[in-house]
Formats: structure tokens, C-alpha cells, sequence
């Protein structure tokens, strides 16, 4: 048997597919992912031994550029994309027996149409429960499309997302579906979410809210044990002292790197701590020479989390799960997007504090680590930790050969 999966994402959004094709690997299937071409993505697919097929511009060039993306950008993107996701998919997916795919919606529209052109099956995926219609809470606004303040029926507000997806993206996807052959779609969002949508979250941390129009599959988290070790010269500062704290920002470029830096040192050092600093897209660094600090680039978060007083960062749904799954306490300071979402359940389950806006302050960062790193704080993150499904990538594994057969 042979799968595809598919994404067009950040590094939080790929990591998830090298759990999901270990595992389907494992039961003997034949497995492609198709990725941004980053090499920080092809890195970790090679691993685990995932041959990937590079589809695409570079995400962290799109993101990170000096022109940052603009809403008016978004058609001449958007057909860019499902033009280059059908293309490689077709072509990468002959023989395919399934598709999954996950990330932004010009890209799985591609995907999509790809299943369509070789008649195989096709399955959507998300990793986190905001980005899917609900009752129970309101769409992420799109590009440009911001929500309007005075509604506040969520069923209105998804009425609404579903015109703005096919406002924002309909012309791209529908120009190139009738370019291959394929009918026009009234409704490209519920095009490629479909009505069975899989839900990659832990049940605990982001679970799916019941009664709901759609029929989501919650297969648990994808995560992966990470055996890499750490570097030595970081096993040698995390030995060396306290437990430190973590920061990080992941894949979100700041808009002032140096000032969240020295909040987030400064704030950490008020609380008579160490610090490890992530350099991430937003190019972090030390803000002296003080040997309280450590700046790190690529490593195993699994285990570096796993020896942090506490974790402070953008509330991403990779980063949050693993952090959750490691059992480190959280400062989530959300961007925007679902971190917002992420930084609300982490207050929720008391695993951590929501920082206040996306702007880190000595002030309010010193308040919300002081709120993380209590005694109770920390018992709570070990017993959700215990809670945390490992299954999730396992579950799915099975869930596409069980289509397959």
C-alpha cells in the first residue's frame, strides 16, 4: 500500500506527517510526504528515512522576507500554490492508494483536485479544533477579512468565513480546476475540509466540542519519541544549574526580536532563573554575555523540554503539544492565528499562564512566570502530562489502510 501526505505549512505543521509516516511504515506501507522545499524540513524527513518531494516557495522565505505578505498578495499566492500542491501530488501519487493532506487551503485544494484527477480517496486533516466550523467557537479571520466585532453567533460568523474562503481563494482554485478538466466549486472551504475532517489534537489539551455539523474524526496528537541527543555543550549548561527556562518563538518572526529577548532574559533573572534562548525564524539571541543564558538553534524539544523549569512561547499547536506532552509548565504568549486558542487552554487545565497580547514586557512577562513556576502549577502540567495520548499517529496509521483495503 502507498500513501501521500501532504503539507504546506511551518516546521510545527511537517513534524506531525514524520510521526504519521513512521507509523504507517511500521504496518508496511509505502510512504511520500510533499513539503515546503526548507531544508530544515527535508533534514528531518531524511531522519526517519521519508523520501519528500519539495512543493512550493519556502515557507520561511515567504514568512521571514523583507516585504512581509500582504492580503493583496494572497490570489497571485493562492495559485501559485494549488497550481504547484496538484502538479507534484499527481504526479508524486501515482500508484497512491490514499492522500492526506493539512495546511492552507489553496495548497489542500490542490490536493484535493489531485485525488480527484487519480481517483483515490482523500482525507483533511487539521491541528487544532478552531480552524474547523463549530457552535462552539468562532473562525480564525482570513487574510484581510477580519471579524465583524458586533456578531457574536458563531454559526453566522462560519456562514460568513465559508463566503470569505471563497472570496479570498474561490478564483484561484476554480480557475485551475476548470484548466484540468474539474468542475467549479460555490464552496472551496467545505470542499476541502469535507464533512469527515480528522482532527490531530490530544483530547485533553484541544478536544473537539459535541454537538457540531460535522463528523470529526479525533485521532489523538501525531508526536514521535525523539531519541536525538541533546548537544553536549547544552547538556553541559542545563547540568551545570537550576533548571532553566525555555524561550522560543518557533517559526513566528517578532517584530522587535532584541526587545522580546531582553524582556523575557530580564524577566527570567527576576525570578532567580536561567535561561535557554531558541533562535527560531525570529533570530533570537543572547543579550549579553552573562553565563545565566544559552542560545540554541535546532534540538530535540522533546527532551530539552523535559529538563525546563517552565516553557515560554508562541502557543503554536506543535509547541503546545509538546510541551504539554513533557510535562514543563507554559508562558504562552500567542501571535495570532490558533495560539490564542492554545494560550486560553493552557490557562484553562492550569498548566501554565496566558500572556496578555503578543508584545512580551518585563512587567508582564515577570507576572506571568510567576504565576507558571508555582508548585502547583507544576503538578498540574506532570498529571495532564500522564493523560497525554502517544497513540494518535498510530490511530491514523490505521484509520488510512483501513481505507485502503
Amino acid at each position: 500500500m502507498r500513501v501521500l501526505l501532504s503539507a504546506y505549512d511551518s516546521r510545527g505543521g511537517v513534524e506531525p506527517l514524520v510521526g504519521l509516516a513512521v507509523r504507517l511504515r511500521e504496518r508496511g506501507a509505502e510512504v511520500r510526504v510533499c513539503a515546503p522545499p526548507d531544508e530544515e524540513f527535508a533534514k528531518r524527513l531524511a531522519v526517519v528515512g521519508v523520501d519528500m518531494v519539495p512543493t512550493g516557495k519556502s515557507v520561511r522565505a515567504l514568512v521571514t522576507g523583507k516585504t512581509p505578505p500582504s492580503p493583496g498578495g494572497v490570489p497571485r499566492r493562492a495559485a501559485e500554490l494549488v497550481a504547484a500542491f496538484h502538479e507534484n501530488v499527481t504526479a508524486a501519487g501515482e500508484g497512491c492508494d490514499v492522500l492526506l493532506a493539512t495546511g492552507l487551503v489553496p495548497a489542500v485544494a490542490g490536493v484535493r483536485s489531485a485525488a480527484e484527477t487519480l481517483g483515490i480517496p482523500y482525507v483533511y486533516a487539521s491541528y487544532q479544533p478552531v480552524s474547523l466550523p463549530s457552535p462552539h467557537h468562532p473562525p480564525m479571520p482570513r487574510p484581510g477579512r477580519p471579524l465583524p466585532p458586533e456578531v457574536t453567533d458563531n454559526r453566522v460568523l462560519w456562514d460568513r468565513d465559508a463566503r470569505d474562503a471563497q472570496e479570498v481563494f474561490g478564483e484561484a482554485i476554480n480557475t485551475h480546476r476548470a484548466s484540468i478538466g474539474l468542475p467549479p466549486l460555490d464552496n472551496v472551504r467545505d470542499h476541502v475540509f469535507t464533512d469527515r475532517p480528522w482532527l490531530a489534537t490530544d483530547p485533553v489539551l484541544a478536544p473537539w466540542q459535541q454537538p457540531a455539523d460535522l463528523d470529526v474524526v479525533q485521532t489523538g496528537a501525531w508526536v514521535l519519541p525523539d531519541e536525538r541527543p541533546l548537544p553536549a555543550e547544552l547538556v553541559a549548561f542545563l547540568d551545570a544549574g537550576t533548571a532553566p527556562v525555555y524561550v522560543g518563538f518557533g517559526s513566528i518572526p517578532l517584530r522587535d526580536p532584541q526587545d522580546a529577548a531582553r524582556a523575557a532574559v530580564e524577566a527570567i533573572r527576576a525570578q532567580g532563573r536561567r535561561a535557554v534562548l531558541s533562535r527560531g525564524w525570529a533570530d533570537l539571541a543572547l543579550i549579553d554575555e552573562q553565563d545565566d543564558c544559552f542560545v540554541v538553534g535546532e534540538v530535540n524539544h522533546q527532551a530539552l523540554f523535559r529538563r525546563a523549569a517552565a516553557v515560554v512561547h508562541h502557543g503554536g499547536a506543535g509547541t503546545t503539544t509538546t510541551a504539554t506532552w513533557a510535562g514543563a509548565p507554559q508562558v504562552v504568549v500567542p501571535q495570532g492565528a490558533d495560539q490564542p486558542y492554545f494560550a486560553g487552554r493552557v490557562a484553562e487545565l492550569g498548566i501554565g499562564a496566558a500572556h496578555d497580547g503578543p508584545t512580551p514586557t518585563l512587567a508582564s512577562l515577570s507576572a506571568a512566570l510567576e504565576s507558571a513556576l508555582t508548585s502547583e502549577t507544576a503538578a498540574r502540567a506532570t498529571a495532564v502530562a500522564g493523560t497525554f495520548r502517544t497513540d494518535g499517529a498510530a490511530v491514523a496509521a490505521g484509520l488510512l489502510l483501513d481505507m485502503c483495503r
